[in-house]
């Protein structure tokens, strides 16, 4: 346990982090309960999913710091959850729409700009792709692969670490690791990107329903939970980040993330309960007649 090597003020700064995670999901547990029983059958599991993504985060990260031994399986399982949280993302914004018949009935004649973050937001000569079923199907292809995918890659790297093939901080182009990543995070981009197309034509019409302030949470768990622990790990591997016996430079790395993280995800939790417990109107008198059609026809 790395308690045992801490002075006093590393204890206190592992109690209030222990903390800090505990109370992350204490909120997570009331919002859920307001969310079931405020917020109608066909979008509560997909709001109640997507509000998990910090609290699960800082819980791994926590496990982590207390086990280090632990982290690359909780750093994996948080990675799992979000990939199916992307999915859930998108989802949601769909639903919030009143559902895929209604946006495509809202958007007949509209244009999909497919020149937007994180693949081609240099790309300005893309052409527009037209709102049909196919093009939403598409879309939900682009999050639902990184959901199904990167469960598998994750197996196969734990498979291959098991056996003593995979070293993760080894990205020599003999190593598998440096090939899962690169396919992980090709897979990581275009889920991005579809959520980024989705986003960009519904914030206009969502913006009762405070879409702006979620898809900004939402990405902000994306760039903490990605690029911040990709750029502390890879300095931690280049030594940047100082040994300090007994922990590596890895070590200490990875402990620095995840304190982080803890502190983030708190602050995340905290907003998110804001942002999501607002009442709205619903977008129109069509659609809230579309949703109570639909409920009913779901409970007999």
């Amino acid at each position: 346990s790395p308690s045992t090597g801490l002075d006093l003020p590393g204890r206190f700064l592992f109690a209030t982090l222990t903390l800090m995670t505990l109370i992350a999901i204490l909120v997570f547990i009331e919002e859920a309960v307001y969310i079931y029983r405020k917020t109608p059958s066909s979008k509560r599991s997909i709001i109640i999913w997507i509000n998990a993504a910090a609290p699960v985060i800082s819980t791994t990260s926590c496990i982590g710091m207390w086990i280090p031994r632990s982290t690359m399986f909780t750093d994996y399982t948080a990675a799992i959850f979000f990939a199916i949280v992307i999915h859930k993302f998108l989802m949601m914004m769909i639903k919030e729409c009143g559902g895929q018949k209604l946006l495509l009935r809202r958007f007949e004649n509209g244009l999909f700009t497919i020149s937007t973050g994180p693949c081609c937001c240099c790309c300005l000569c893309l052409p527009r792709v037209p709102i049909t079923r196919q093009t939403l199907f598409w879309l939900k292809v682009g999050t639902f692969q990184f959901a199904v995918f990167r469960p598998v890659l994750i197996f196969l790297s734990i498979v291959l670490w098991s056996n003593g093939d995979y070293v993760l901080y080894n990205l020599s182009p003999k190593g598998p690791a440096l090939w899962i990543s690169c396919f992980m995070g090709v897979l990581t981009l275009i889920a991005l990107w579809a959520v980024g197309i989705m986003f960009r034509k519904v914030r206009s019409v969502l913006t009762c329903k405070n879409i702006i302030p979620k898809f900004a949470l939402y990405q902000f768990i994306v760039i903490l939970n990605h690029l911040q622990t990709s750029i502390i790990n890879v300095l931690a591997t280049q030594r940047v980040i100082p040994c300090a016996p007994p922990l590596s430079s890895t070590a200490r790395g990875s402990y620095i993330a995840q304190q982080l993280l803890i502190m983030e995800m708190f602050l995340i939790t905290v907003i998110s309960r804001v942002v999501y417990r607002r009442k709205y109107h619903d977008l129109d008198p069509l659609e809230c007649m579309d949703e109570e059609a639909e409920e009913k026809k779901q409970t007999p």
